[in-house]
């Protein structure tokens, strides 16, 4: 990967963050199809590029687990929800593990206009955020966060 690059950033794009929280990690009977209910959903996802899903990273963190994903817009992301593979993870979540508390989930949406957004990345070995749902530029050794915000 080259020194410094950047994505071009004259898209809109959506981020929405989801994510999970192991609050009785002995429950595992009712955290556990949680945590099992995203893989098929992300196997879909990444098999039909026409969802408007650019790409996603998961981070785990003690308890929690956050998956970062990148949409082409909010309708998109919103049909997505309301499918069948989205839907019959929710009503799982609702009848095998919300009663329990021994898991939490959540989300938030952010809807981000082209120009107003940026990224930089420096020797990383695999693309990465939305350099992964995004096309690659190269940076000069001048560029910097407020020249690559271009509020069109």
């Amino acid at each position: 990967m080259q020194k410094r690059i950047s994505t071009h950033n004259d898209q809109d794009l959506v981020v929405f963050i989801i994510g999970m929280r192991i609050n009785k990690w002995w429950n595992v009977k009712n955290w556990w199809p949680v945590f099992m209910a995203m893989r098929p959903m992300l196997q879909e996802l990444y098999a039909d590029k026409s969802t408007g899903f650019l790409s996603q990273d998961t981070t785990l963190g003690g308890r929690t687990i956050v998956l970062t994903q990148y949409w082409e817009s909010i309708d998109q992301l919103l049909d997505y929800a309301h499918g069948k593979t989205h839907k019959e993870a929710w009503i799982n979540f609702y009848k095998k593990s919300a009663k329990s508390e021994a898991v939490g989930i959540f989300h938030e949406t952010y809807e981000v206009k082209a120009g107003a957004y940026e990224s930089v990345y420096s020797r990383m070995n695999k693309p990465r955020g939305i350099l992964k749902a995004r096309e690659a530029q190269a940076l000069t050794d001048d560029s910097t966060a407020k020249s690559r915000l271009t509020h069109p």
